[in-house]
């Protein structure tokens, strides 16, 4: 007998969607729904309202008005809640491994290329290096200590300066301090760069970085050395 196919994996409804996106945000902000059933009440009031002083005065009237101002209501509430949750989220990525890896790959938008996996990593102390390329030009982006840093940035640097003559390379470091990026205004600062490249340069900068980079990877280790023991050499 032939193998049923695997059936394809079920995604989660809308309604189940917000239900989780509620429960996640309500554990940190408990007043929340409180908030959301008055923007709720006072959308209905506010539609009531209208509804009574447009004339002509009708019950069919103030129903569509009431209704009007219940789906303002409730938007206003999905509204609050996606912002809250969005602060959320921040508050638990924030001094998490992987942390500005998510937020490049998933909150840049389409004008923007990133992937989840660094383009450098120190194994020993999880220092990691990520790389976005878009309309601003290439972003690499440091996660840890700046002074472990250097040399894994400096090296993303100088290979995007090489690979692409001329397009504008901007440095960021994920942290707290004075000339840190905090984690939830990486995207923001990603987003306001100055636009330097157009859709065509863009898509030749990442197609030759992304040639270099699967070049590097394919490179044959030679057998006795593990990668994650080697050290930079001392100098002398």
């Amino acid at each position: 007998m032939a193998k049923r196919a695997p059936e394809p994996e079920k995604r989660p409804g809308f309604f189940s969607q917000i239900k989780s996106l509620f429960r996640f945000t309500r554990e940190v902000y408990t007043w929340m729904p409180w908030m959301q059933a008055a923007f709720v009440l006072l959308g209905i009031g506010l539609g009531l309202v209208v509804g009574y002083l447009i004339p002509p005065l009708r019950w069919w009237n103030l129903l569509l008005w009431g209704i009007t101002g219940l789906m303002v209501g409730l938007l206003a509430a999905l509204f609050l809640m996606t912002r809250l949750s969005t602060k959320v989220m921040y508050k638990k990525l924030d001094g998490m491994p992987g942390a500005a890896g998510h937020v490049v790959s998933t909150s840049l938008g389409r004008r923007w290329q990133a992937s989840e996996m660094p383009v450098g990593i120190n194994p020993k102390t999880q220092e990691a290096v990520y790389r976005a390329i878009g309309r601003g030009g290439i972003v690499i982006v440091g996660e840890g200590a700046r002074g472990r840093l250097t040399r894994l940035v400096n090296e993303e640097r100088s290979k995007a300066q090489r690979v692409a003559h001329g397009v504008p390379v901007t440095v960021l470091y994920v942290g707290d301090g004075d000339d840190d990026v905090h984690i939830s205004q990486l995207s923001k600062t990603i987003k306001k760069l100055p636009k330097a490249l157009d859709k065509a340069t863009m898509a030749a900068v990442i197609r030759r970085v992304d040639s270099v980079s699967q070049s590097l990877a394919s490179l044959p280790i030679p057998k006795g050395i593990d990668p994650t023991k080697m050290r930079a050499p001392r100098p002398r």
